[in-house]
């Protein structure tokens, strides 16, 4: 069974409120914390769907997010 490893984390969030940049820093040693990852290996950006949709209308929140693995071969 192959094993595989986190590279890094590379994620969105899109809201009109509240504006997360007074939170991203905890969000991110958060995602590290439950993942085992250095917090250096997410990355957490915040914007706004410019108030358009049902994220505009606030009415919901959207998330992205990518991860890049790599496989551990034991070393």
């Amino acid at each position: 069974e192959k094993m595989f490893r986190i590279s890094n984390i590379d994620s969105t969030v899109v809201m009109e409120r509240p504006k997360l940049k007074n939170y991203i820093l905890e969000i991110r040693k958060s995602i590290a914390s439950i993942l085992r990852i250095n917090i250096n290996q997410v990355s957490v950006k915040a914007t706004t769907s410019e108030k358009l949709g049902f994220v505009g209308n606030e009415e919901g929140v959207k998330a992205f997010a990518t991860v890049l693995l790599f496989e551990d071969l034991g070393d």
